[in-house]
């Protein structure tokens, strides 16, 4: 046994092991592709026995992409504490967008889609939801993140059951415009404020704007009228990938959106722009061919990875605009 150990085959081995970690670590940082949410909720619905009524394509988009978090290949990797996942931070980029999108979803579930008024009661299912989903992303123990999470689905899954129960009127969900436009006001701030993270990439002077508009506005403390904003380069990569999480639950949540609010944006002519945001964010999921995402200086000979994804979530997040604009109107 002592003749079997020796540095050259603790060196083989090390470099076995390290070999199989590369390899696994480059399957789990493989994002999921989409899905189609029609056959999803086509098939919730077969499987149930119950009819998609409103709401439901909502509820199975949130389900489905909250399955697809925990259960990909790898699991949820962001709380992981073990090689190879302690050493990938891609992955947990792109899960920590998901999460952001996840959230915000089902905090307007919980206070507007599932609510008729300002007065009406909250969905008790939705109420445990939210929290549960709002732990840190990265806690591993006493709870976990997975645990609290599917907490949160395992509510959410009850709500969808309830809606789609004629005998039931304890879940609802109200697809009215003025409910559609207070999420997409929160997703145009998400989308804004990523757009602005992507683009300082190359590093620019940014004039001071914070209080443009109105003369008698005021901060807490005082700010320079001119500041340089870029990126750390050790966040690029980090962002990037955040964008895409973002951008890939999102194009679900608005094609869930096309089909519980159908009606709604049928009469406000606005069908049209729902599909060119969903379009624009489907071009954020192309491959990306280069092994690390490239920083090239805005008209360099490299590329830069961040700007294209800026470009694509930018044009996306005016289609939004546009979009509350279209609901905004009689």
């Amino acid at each position: 046994m002592r003749d079997f150990i020796t540095p050259k085959n603790t060196g083989i081995a090390a470099s076995i092991i390290l070999f199989f970690f590369i390899v696994i670590g480059f399957y789990w940082s493989l994002a999921p592709s989409t899905f189609s949410v029609r056959e999803e909720v086509q098939q919730a619905a077969a499987t149930m026995n119950v009819k998609p009524v409103t709401g439901f394509a909502s509820a199975t988009a949130v389900l489905k992409v909250g399955d697809t978090l925990l259960n990909k290949s790898g699991g949820y990797l962001s709380n992981d504490k073990m090689p190879p996942s302690v050493f990938l931070d891609n992955m947990p980029a792109w899960e920590f967008g998901v999460l952001e999108m996840l959230r915000d979803m089902t905090l307007s579930m919980r206070k507007d889609f599932s609510r008729s008024q300002s007065q009406s009661r909250e969905n008790p299912y939705l109420v445990k939801a939210q929290p549960n989903l709002n732990i840190n992303s990265n806690a591993w123990v006493f709870p976990s993140a997975e645990s609290e999470y599917q907490k949160a689905f395992a509510e959410i899954a009850k709500y969808r059951k309830e809606l789609a129960d004629p005998n039931s009127q304890g879940s609802q969900f109200f697809a009215r415009a003025d409910n559609l436009r207070d999420w997409l006001k929160e997703v145009e701030k998400r989308l804004g404020s990523m757009s602005q993270k992507l683009s300082a990439s190359v590093g620019s002077e940014v004039i001071n704007t914070d209080l443009a508009g109105d003369s008698a506005a005021s901060q807490s403390t005082p700010t320079p009228q001119q500041f340089e904003n870029k990126t750390s380069w050790f966040q690029l990569d980090n962002n990037f990938y955040e964008a895409r999480g973002m951008s890939w639950a999102l194009l679900h949540f608005l094609k869930a959106v096309e089909m519980d609010f159908a009606d709604v944006l049928a009469k406000k002519n606005a069908l049209v722009s729902l599909r060119q945001i969903i379009r624009e964010l489907e071009s954020t999921q192309e491959m990306v061919f280069s092994p690390m995402i490239l920083n090239g200086s805005g008209f360099g000979m490299l590329a830069n990875h961040s700007l294209v994804m800026a470009n694509y979530i930018s044009r996306a997040n005016a289609g939004i605009i546009e979009l509350s604009e279209l609901l905004n109107q009689g």
